[in-house]
């Protein structure tokens, strides 16, 4: 067992990727010589080349294009989107045709590009860099959606989505990358499409993914003073979704409350609760709560903290759920 950062646990998922296979590609803005802006990339350009560690142009569009150029002569790109806010400008080349290609093809060609997006607020960000894409992604067709919440998830997810040969949306919870875990560098870790039940509970379930797992567990260990047995489920794929693990639990515990920084209206927690309300709904006590930021721009950094989730946020819809 090796202690890494989240950051340094992508880093190693990565390196050990591209060792083991030499079509693996990094590719992004400042990933190589600097090593990318949160240094997740550091130190990979030195070993394996500008060849297979690239530096591109500003210029998403451009970095996704040619992802996908390369991944049709046989690589597999990973791409490196700076922040979150900046991947739109390459969301006509990720829906139009990343999302699309496969299946225009009848399966006959294979896009596997991952692209990497540092996700959320929490770090005293400017505009266009504390942004929650993810619903984006959800909602297009032919992608897969992940989100890595802890340096062990990392380590292995990557690895795994590298591995697939479908293009992978990889969201990155910025705010995460400095904390830290014990890593099994030789550990294959569960299937990258299964949810975790990271806290075993009985009086409800919260729901969370990417920086938010955290969140709810500080909130699940505040809940106990209350008496109240909260278990927290890390979806881990956000499309697929793992209903198999969400069902069993919500059935059990009756109550159920969703978590996300994103903004709550039509959130990615509006498709959890539809889903958990036909697939649950003679089991539940109370409707599926959802936690999430305001219908608003995100805000100047001073204000962030209002504006996003924390663990008194997660309890009062606890509360609320219970008062049913």
């Amino acid at each position: 067992m090796t202690t890494l950062t989240l950051a340094k646990a992508i880093n190693e998922g990565l390196r050990r990727s591209m060792e083991d296979d030499p079509k693996v590609l990094v590719m992004g803005e400042d990933v190589g010589k600097l090593g990318g802006v949160f240094r997740v990339t550091d130190g990979l350009q030195k070993d394996f080349g500008e060849d297979r560690v690239i530096d591109t142009p500003l210029a998403e569009s451009g970095i996704i294009g040619t992802a996908i150029g390369l991944a049709l002569r046989g690589y597999r790109p990973v791409c490196e989107i700076q922040f979150d806010g900046f991947v739109f400008p390459s969301a006509n080349q990720i829906i139009t045709q990343l999302a699309k290609m496969p299946l225009r093809s009848l399966g006959a060609l294979r896009l596997p590009v991952v692209v990497r997006i540092p996700c959320g607020g929490g770090i005293g960000a400017v505009e266009h860099h504390s942004e929650s894409p993810e619903v984006y992604f959800t909602h297009t067709a032919g992608l897969r959606v992940v989100a890595c919440s802890n340096p062990a998830d990392a380590y292995t997810m990557i690895q795994d989505a590298i591995r697939s040969d479908d293009p992978i949306i990889f969201f990155e919870p910025k705010r995460r990358y400095w904390d830290k875990a014990e890593v099994d560098l030789a550990a294959a870790g569960m299937p990258i499409d299964r949810a975790r039940v990271v806290r075993p509970g009985s009086s409800a379930t919260l729901l969370a993914y990417g920086p938010m797992v955290k969140t709810c567990l500080e909130a699940a260990n505040a809940a106990e003073e209350d008496g109240r047995d909260l278990e927290v489920i890390d979806l881990r794929s956000l499309n697929p979704l793992d209903m198999d693990v969400i069902t069993e639990s919500v059935q059990r515990t009756g109550r159920c409350v969703v978590v996300h920084e994103a903004p709550v209206f039509t959130g990615f927690g509006a498709e959890l609760a539809a889903r958990i309300s036909e697939k649950c709904f003679y089991h539940l006590e109370s409707p599926v709560l959802r936690v999430g930021g305001f219908s608003t721009p995100y805000p100047p950094s001073r204000l962030e903290e209002h504006y996003l989730p924390d663990l008194d946020k997660v309890l009062d819809a606890v509360d609320r759920s219970f008062a049913y």
